[in-house]
């Protein structure tokens, strides 16, 4: 999980890295230790700080993965609901909220660029 990038580990101590903590560049097809739940979480960091265009953008990037994302958020969000934490699944569950949006956006982006590629 450390070669993933997901985690911190020094004197005996582990902690998931938080979405915020994570690389900006990061990319999926570059990733050669890609994990589930360093995908929810780069996606819950890009919505949060380049809002759905950013998102999109990664959901596009992920193709078929992008599904089991949002269905560990919604686990996840679950999870942290029942043990009262709140603030991370406020995040989760802003992902699953937005998830109808940000499929909808890929599909749009999917599809200029089809047009777009007929039209040269």
């Amino acid at each position: 999980m450390a070669d993933a990038g997901i985690l911190i580990s020094s004197r005996g101590k582990v902690r998931l890295l938080k979405p915020e903590e994570l690389p900006a560049d990061w990319n999926p097809a570059t990733d050669a230790c890609l994990t589930n739940w360093e995908t929810v979480h780069h996606l819950i960091r890009l919505l949060g700080s380049g809002g759905e265009s950013a998102a999109t953008e990664m959901v596009g990037k992920l193709g078929s993965k992008a599904e089991t994302a949002r269905e560990l958020a919604y686990r996840l969000y679950t999870i942290c609901e029942r043990k009262k934490r709140a603030a991370e699944a406020l995040a989760y569950n802003g992902l699953v909220q937005a998830w109808p949006e940000l499929m909808r956006l890929a599909q749009e982006s999917r599809k200029q660029g089809f047009v777009q590629g007929e039209l040269i």
